[in-house]
């Protein structure tokens, strides 16, 4: 512990990195990523007395407000002045810090790039003493964590191609984004799906698109399809039409951008309003808060799932850590590696096969990233756009 008591965070550095992109892919809200367009992912990395860790943030206005250019300059202009000279261990110092400095919107306040910052000083920690994020935090319950395979497509014969191209990779469970179009045509392809998945492992994620009403009569023909879980059908506030759902529909409620702070799901514990929380280490401001939602969602007798913001390899590393940490054994939707190519990361980074990821056993959490690509790929978003 000597080891960590001395290590005061020094600097804080911000990339904007281009990184290309494999496939496309939608939510309710619009595009999330484009073929043939580069991904960007802002990278983050922290350092103090010669030992560095790197943290990243998925900028994706479609899904919620935080883009490329505020995720850099906030953790440039607030976050990493508010934290330097700031001992590297005390994370909950350095999150009470941030919120001092970014206040909160509803309960948070910049998630992503908080979450950036906090993941950079897990890997940093982590290095520090030579272990992964696990030992870190004394716990890791699964070595492996299985994902499940996103679904994109507008017709049948797309999703039946979506779906046999996942199972040709090994995956075995595969989730679905509705809401992009009418309910029939949403159903349409959901049904499609099943068809193509046989009695493979399916949930749908509708992103906040429907109105309490149009998502019962959703959740009635989903039952039907064998759907184990409906993902955020309501708008993240709609806390009275949650409430109503969960109690009347016959699918589990899973609720995403409900919960950005332990304190979201604490009120919807409170009020009997949530069958389901989902894990998301960007959402909720990085390893700390998750940790806390996780824990209270446990404690509470909420089931836990996983999801990621197609995260590359560093967001992919600190997903794992904490699914594997809470023990979440059923499938998660972390989709990065069918969508991004992680090019900085040297080696095989994380490890993928058959549709399960390997929790990584490196130091921190276990990805080396390559600082040369890092900077050759880094874009200057804000000149980017004000030109």
């Amino acid at each position: 512990m000597n080891t960590l008591q001395g290590l005061t965070i020094e600097r804080i550095e911000t990339f904007a990195v281009a990184l290309p992109t494999l496939r496309s892919f939608g939510v309710s809200g619009g595009a999330v990523a484009v073929a043939g367009e580069p991904s960007i992912r802002v990278l983050v990395k922290v350092s103090a007395d010669g030992v560095s860790g790197w943290g990243e943030a998925t900028p994706i206005p479609a899904w919620t407000y935080e883009t490329a250019e505020s995720i850099v300059s906030t953790i440039d202009r607030y976050l990493a002045p508010a934290v330097l000279g700031h001992p590297c261990w005390d994370l909950d110092g350095v999150t009470a810090a941030f919120d001092r400095a970014i206040n909160r919107g509803f309960t948070i306040g910049a998630p992503l790039a908080k979450a950036a910052v906090d993941m950079a000083l897990h890997d940093l920690l982590g290095r520090a003493l030579g272990v992964p994020v696990g030992v870190l935090w004394g716990r890791r319950r699964l070595r492996e964590i299985t994902l499940g395979w996103m679904v994109s497509g507008q017709t049948a014969a797309e999703v039946a191609d979506c779906v046999a191209e996942g199972r040709q990779l090994g995956y075995g469970a595969f989730k679905v984004k509705i809401g992009l179009h009418g309910e029939r045509a949403d159903l349409a392809v959901v049904r499609a799906v099943r068809e193509a998945a046989g009695d493979a492992p399916l949930w749908v994620d509708a992103n906040q698109a429907f109105s309490v009403d149009a998502a019962l009569r959703v959740s009635r023909e989903l039952a039907g399809l064998g759907v184990s879980a409906f993902e955020q059908p309501l708008p993240a506030n709609d806390i009275v039409g949650l409430r109503r759902l969960r109690g009347e529909s016959p699918v589990p409620v899973a609720l995403d951008e409900s919960l950005r702070h332990p304190s979201d799901l604490a009120t919807f514990v409170r009020l009997d309003a949530v069958d389901v929380a989902i894990a998301k280490v960007q959402r909720s401001g990085g390893l700390t808060l998750s940790k806390r939602l996780c824990s209270l969602a446990q404690e509470s007798g909420v089931r836990l799932m996983g999801s990621g913001l197609t995260d590359s390899d560093l967001g992919l590393a600190a997903s794992l850590h904490l699914f594997a940490a809470f023990g979440i054994d059923t499938p998660v939707d972390l989709n990065g590696r069918q969508f991004v190519d992680s090019v900085y990361a040297t080696g095989e980074g994380v490890r993928v096969h058959d549709g399960v990821a390997e929790v990584p056993a490196g130091p921190g959490l276990g990805v080396e990233v390559d600082e040369r690509v890092v900077r050759e790929r880094a874009v200057d978003v804000l000149a980017r756009r004000a030109s």
